[in-house]
């Protein structure tokens, strides 16, 4: 046991307290305990606790706590304090495990519930006042930036394939030199498992392992030992993501995925669905004309008006993040095409095709000009148009 001296400041927290005054008896647990320990902001605080659901229900009650049962059959129910949840979910250990899913009976022993987890420096809990139960040497590996698997290696990946990529999120995060051969050795064993993974939990580790400060050295040992090629058959360029993260680019996930694939990026959406708006934006950024470093404002301006400045600037970072050429892209204002199609109409253009194409044309001459013509000027080139075609 380790007494953190002064507790964690998360620790003071009215919301929490509430909560841990109704189950004192409950600890918190994963993440929480890790970045605290790590010297890191704690952002979600869970909790567990020996009691069953049903009393966890009952002591909130009692205490004046609202309560959901957001997976009470997993033994998680969420505490409603101040307005916020924590999730606590009682103790348990797992009966039986398919390689996606586990049987889990629930348990009153904290050290069986942390050996059923995935790493050391994810298996330890922590009292209300600070003192912390490491059963796996998790402290020693925070310090050292070990990412070790709870036990046997090869058994922690067979209970759940996920944690092959768990692993290259949190080696990405916290690992310093030289990964743990164990776990290296286990991952390469258990690429095929990856295969059995649904599509919605492979997006979203993939995202969570590119989103770290510095991915560069995780993603090439995925790289090297197959995980990446399993995760990205399209095609993946790990030394594509390396040239960008070198840049200073910033540590937006589609944007370091777009620099990562080497494939089709319609496929990849396809294949792991994610929301319409991530697809959009990643197939976007691999597909949208870049921008040369000579190009002058009139261009920018074009291109403004064709393509969202987001996917703009972010193809000017898949090209080497050229500094002048962004902060331009950046400070222009994005124009619009002043003119609609009712102001045709009202100046006489049938609705219909005609109205479209004249409406297409005088957008065309817009944007030669450099999209700078107001909407006078496009009104006066609308109407001598229109005064040519009659004459016609």
């Amino acid at each position: 046991m380790t007494l953190l001296s002064p507790p964690p400041a998360f620790l003071a927290d009215p919301a929490l307290g509430a909560v841990l005054a109704a189950l004192p008896e409950a600890r918190i647990v994963g993440g929480a305990v890790r970045d605290a320990l790590a010297g890191r902001a704690v952002a979600d605080v869970d909790l567990a606790t020996p009691r069953p659901p049903a009393d966890v229900v009952a002591a909130l009650r009692a205490a004046g706590l609202k309560s959901a049962p957001t997976g009470i059959d997993h033994g998680t129910v969420t505490a409603i304090a101040h307005h916020r949840g924590f999730e606590v979910t009682t103790l348990r250990h797992d009966v039986a495990t398919d390689g996606r899913h586990a049987v889990v009976a629930f348990t009153d022993d904290f050290a069986a519930d942390a050996a059923r987890r995935d790493f050391t420096i994810n298996a330890m809990s922590m009292t209300p006042d600070g003192e912390v139960f490491d059963y796996f040497g998790g402290i020693a590996d925070l310090r050292a930036g070990r990412v070790r698997f709870v036990g046997d290696a090869a058994t922690r990946i067979a209970e759940d394939f996920l944690r092959i990529l768990r692993f290259f999120r949190f080696q990405a995060r916290y690992g310093i030199g030289a990964p743990d051969a164990e776990a290296v050795a286990a991952i390469r064993a258990g690429v095929p498992g990856l295969a059995r993974l649904s599509a919605e939990r492979v997006w979203s580790e993939l995202k969570r392992i590119v989103a770290a400060p510095d991915p560069r050295a995780a993603v090439a040992l995925m790289a090297e030992t197959g995980v990446l090629a399993a995760t990205l058959p399209e095609g993946a360029a790990s030394e594509r993501l390396a040239a960008l993260v070198a840049t200073g680019a910033p540590p937006d996930p589609m944007l370091r995925l777009a620099a990562l694939l080497d494939g089709d990026a319609a496929a990849l959406a396809a294949r792991l669905r994610p929301s319409s708006a991530e697809a959009a934006f990643l197939v976007a950024l691999r597909t949208a004309p870049s921008l040369p470093a000579e190009s002058t404002d009139d261009d920018l301006r074009r291109a403004l008006a064709d393509t969202p400045r987001d996917v703009l600037l972010g193809r000017v970072w898949l090209s080497g993040g050229d500094a002048g050429l962004l902060a331009r892209l950046a400070a222009l204002p994005v124009p619009e095409f002043p003119l609609h199609g009712r102001d045709l109409k009202a100046a006489g253009v049938p609705p219909g095709p005609e109205l479209g194409t004249r409406l297409r044309e005088l957008r065309a001459w817009w944007m030669l000009g450099g999209c700078v013509a107001g909407r006078e000027e496009v009104r006066a080139e609308m109407e001598r148009r229109l005064r040519a075609a009659a004459g016609d």
